[in-house]
């Protein structure tokens, strides 16, 4: 998926270059695009599963509460940023694509475009050191 709003492919070009990991969502929840550092902790390259929507990549990377227990996908950063238009914060486990189970914190915000559009929302995340 190409996204057609001018923000949201300048905010696709700045997460190639960045080297946090970061995840771009379009209004919708359908993952536009992540990163190479992103790859690492997702345990995929974003070539390998290209568009997702929001119901399948909410899922994929299986997220895990602090206590291992699954984590709806209402309750992600990511979705709260779209569905509620608000920063959010949060620190969970996730199994990657790969299997591997990964402590990361994800910080989320909502893309507000001129004029006030809704453009869908990023998340950037880091690997929580133990």
């Amino acid at each position: 998926m190409v996204p057609k709003e001018v923000e949201m492919i300048l905010a696709r070009q700045l997460a190639s270059y960045l080297a946090m990991p970061m995840f771009l969502v379009d209004p919708q929840g359908n993952l536009i695009f992540y990163n190479e550092p992103a790859e690492t902790i997702l345990g995929v390259r974003y070539e390998e599963t290209g568009s997702l929507i929001a119901e399948k990549w909410s899922t994929i990377f299986a997220p895990l509460s602090e206590t291992g227990e699954e984590i709806k996908p209402a309750d992600l950063p990511l979705v709260i940023a779209l569905n509620r238009r608000q920063p959010s914060h949060s620190t969970f486990w996730i199994r990657g694509a790969d299997r591997r189970q990964r402590h990361i914190s994800v910080t989320a915000i909502p893309v507000i475009g001129q004029s006030d559009r809704f453009l869908g929302a990023i998340a950037i995340f880091w690997e929580v050191s133990a």
